[in-house]
């Protein structure tokens, strides 16, 4: 079975919001895009290296996947440990309104998102991975069909933006199965789920 896995850049405030540059997303009137790239050093390349290595296929929500593709297909470096896999491997879109996606390997899903998503998950392979594509990643955790999360905490705040972990998220207990900082102050913290959380209490009786 594949793996499914998701790998987002969040604010100290959990916006995922145009980590990469002022254009990239501005919807509900979002003016802080590019609020990664000050901190963006070799020790981040180095993470980001290893986990495309990792891929078998992607799996990239329509926004997500439109910046993608107009960004990654200009890099030809045959080396580029993330545009070599990016152009050339399996890539799936959940979109209801894209019609068909010209990027090489590229394939729009149907209505079904979540049922064609379990199907992938059933193929043999490592990793089919989500980057950013938050709303798509919200429905699929709404589905416990995220195996995986990595997580990256950038030493920022930004007061306002689409977060990860949305009000009306499911309630999710995780284990935090490795970490590491980067030179910039970047926190890379990977998490599995561990079913519905716990509760206790500190009242005296």
């Amino acid at each position: 079975m594949t793996s499914l896995t998701l790998t987002t850049f969040v604010s100290l405030d959990g916006v995922m919001q145009a980590p990469g540059g002022p254009g990239e997303d501005s919807r509900g009137g979002f003016e802080q895009g590019g609020w990664l790239v000050p901190y963006a050093d070799e020790d981040m390349g180095a993470f980001m290296a290893k986990v495309f290595d990792e891929a078998d296929a992607f799996l990239l929500g329509r926004f997500t996947y439109e910046i993608f593709a107009g960004h990654w297909p200009r890099v030809t470096d045959p080396d580029d440990p993330i545009a070599s896999r990016l152009n050339t491997l399996p890539k799936y879109v959940a979109s209801t309104t894209l019609k068909s996606a010209d990027w090489h390997n590229s394939t729009v899903l149907g209505d079904d998102v979540v049922a064609e998503v379990t199907a992938l998950k059933q193929r043999p392979g490592r990793e089919l991975q989500i980057h950013g594509s938050g709303r798509l990643a919200q429905s699929l955790m709404a589905h416990d069909l995220i195996d995986e999360y990595r997580l990256l905490t950038y030493p920022v705040v930004l007061g306002t933006g689409q977060r990860l972990f949305a009000d009306g998220a499911v309630p999710t207990a995780m284990k935090l199965t490795s970490s590491k900082t980067t030179g910039a102050g970047v926190a890379i913290h990977t998490y599995t789920p561990a079913g519905r959380p716990t509760y206790g209490s500190f009242l005296l009786e």
